[in-house]
């Protein structure tokens, strides 16, 4: 009968009705993962911030993640990789919340289901990640179970597809008493995570304890900084904002200097702990040091120059009777990050410090306060230990540093490099008019006696150097030149060590010890 036939608006309808469904599921997962987070912050802010769901499961992924893609990471994102890594762990979230909100308003056992999934994620991270505690799990527990609590309250107000199919009202049971336990759920996920993070500062921020540390003045202070040229695109010193910053901690350890404390222990003839006041009572020296990563590309900006205050660490070592077959010195991190050093390095003379000042100031927190290692000629992953707590003498043999077992080398020298930093690649300049072609070279505790630039395929011209207080630090270089012509032209540099030895223009990317290469950049004249 034609009566009986299905009117032409009833599948619009139909339509009409499952997308609001998936909007609904979507928002439900999506709520029900906010209020988790969000509660997950506010408990992590009476355990610690890195027991926080999110910091948790990223630390987690960082130790899964293999080396060829952290070094992706490094070299794509350099000093943001954290940022993105923390972006992408909210993104995939997200994406998980919105299938088994959906799915759980077809059968709620299965979005529980998953909701536990996650959380026994969570649970796994937080205490199988490097120094992870017990006590780390506890706020993805009680996370998980808001979350069950909000999914299971959201979609019983939505009500069930049977019981929507048999309505005339709408595509939900009770659209009214949905968005209020909607709007409930987001303001909780609102003040909880808000309130976590406050609480989180207000109970572990150290910056307060270390603005009040007036440090100690040095014995032996830094020779006088190097002649800035003014023209180097860089500044000879690279402040303490601006100093690049290399490591796997997703949240910055917070360490208070009244409970600090740094254990050297291993093969040595007494063990040594020490104090943050203590440490401050030893005679401190203030040196300029380069400290650069070995993930630094040719050209790249992974490098900075500061002058830090320090206890000589030789010193130590020798206090504490450090054994002849202890080739390796393994350091560690407040936050389980392992870095070794060869002993020999430390104790040949150089000016190896546990450092406690950068340029002027108590450490800044992301650089380590209240202390770390810093040793030059070395590259940051085999020495430049931040928020250093523990130090083992050992042999390489015996252990491997985090990197090292990624397959980096164990302690590759620095390799001489050279930078230009202005002209910029690109850059327009005008014909007939003087330039300064500038930048940086370094050699660290090796030393650059010479650096040239070449235009074209033009002679080698031999630039003028800054002075430098030490072979520790870079050295600023300029060269006056003008182009001659309208057109494009090819710049390079390159640098010259101490012993008369060029830099090498064999391209070679970092891994597994130093990136090679000369630096080159276009410019163009009219």
């Amino acid at each position: 009968m034609a009566g009986c036939e299905p009117s032409a608006a009833e599948p619009a309808v139909a339509s009409g009705r499952s997308a609001a469904r998936r909007g609904a599921g979507a928002l439900v997962g999506l709520l029900s993962a906010a209020v988790a987070l969000g509660v997950g912050e506010i408990v992590a802010g009476f355990v610690r911030p890195v027991s926080a769901p999110v910091i948790a499961v990223g630390n987690r992924f960082i130790l899964l993640t293999p080396e060829s893609v952290k070094r992706w990471a490094t070299s794509t994102f350099g000093t943001s990789d954290k940022q993105v890594l923390v972006g992408g762990v909210y993104l995939l979230l997200a994406v998980f919340a919105v299938v088994i909100g959906t799915v759980a308003l077809r059968r709620l056992a299965y979005g529980l289901a998953g909701v536990g999934l996650f959380g026994a994620i969570g649970v796994y991270s937080s205490v199988t990640t490097n120094a992870g505690r017990a006590s780390d799990a506890i706020p993805t527990i009680v996370a998980t179970l808001f979350a069950l609590a909000v999914m299971t309250v959201l979609v019983r107000t939505a009500g069930t597809d049977t019981e929507v199919a048999s309505r005339s009202a709408g595509p939900l049971a009770d659209r009214r008493g949905f968005l209020q336990a909607s709007a409930a759920a987001a303001g909780l996920a609102a003040v909880a995570g808000f309130g976590g993070r406050a609480t989180q500062r207000a109970r572990f921020d150290v910056a307060r304890q270390r603005a009040q540390i007036a440090l100690p003045a040095p014995v032996a202070p830094a020779p006088l900084g190097a002649v800035d040229l003014g023209r180097s695109g860089v500044p000879w010193v690279t402040p303490n904002s601006d100093f690049y910053r290399i490591d796997t901690a997703l949240s910055v350890p917070q360490i208070s200097p009244k409970t600090w404390t740094l254990r050297i222990h291993g093969m040595l003839d007494r063990e040594i702990t020490l104090t943050y006041d203590q440490l401050l009572a030893r005679p401190l020296i203030e040196r300029w040091i380069t400290l650069c990563c070995v993930s630094n590309e040719v050209g790249g900006d992974l490098i900075g120059n500061a002058r830090f205050l320090g206890a000589p660490f030789a010193e130590l070592l020798r206090e504490a009777g450090v054994h002849a077959g202890a080739d390796q010195l393994l350091m560690r991190s407040s936050d389980g990050m392992s870095i070794g050093a060869p002993t020999a390095v430390v104790m040949d003379g150089r000016d190896a410090l546990v450092a406690v000042g950068m340029n002027g100031v108590p450490l800044p927190v992301e650089h380590g306060f209240p202390a770390r290692i810093v040793v030059p000629g070395l590259y940051g992953y085999t020495s430049a230990c931040k928020w250093v707590v523990d130090i083992e003498a050992t042999t390489f043999r015996s252990q491997q540093a985090y990197w090292v077992r990624g397959g980096w080398q164990p302690y590759p020298p620095i390799a001489l490099e050279s930078r230009i930093d202005t002209p910029t690649g690109g850059q327009v300049l005008p014909v007939g008019a003087a330039v300064a072609i500038a930048g940086v070279a370094w050699d660290q505790h090796v030393g650059v006696s010479a650096v040239q630039v070449q235009v074209d395929q033009g002679q080698w011209v031999t630039a003028r150097l800054a002075a430098v207080p030490s072979t520790d630090t870079w050295r600023q270089w300029v060269l006056p030149w003008t182009p001659p012509r309208a057109g494009a032209y090819t710049l390079r540099v390159r640098a010259i060590d101490a012993s008369g030895t060029p830099q090498s223009s064999q391209r070679r990317p970092p891994f597994p010890g130093a990136a090679s290469g000369l630096h080159t950049i276009t410019v163009r004249a009219r």
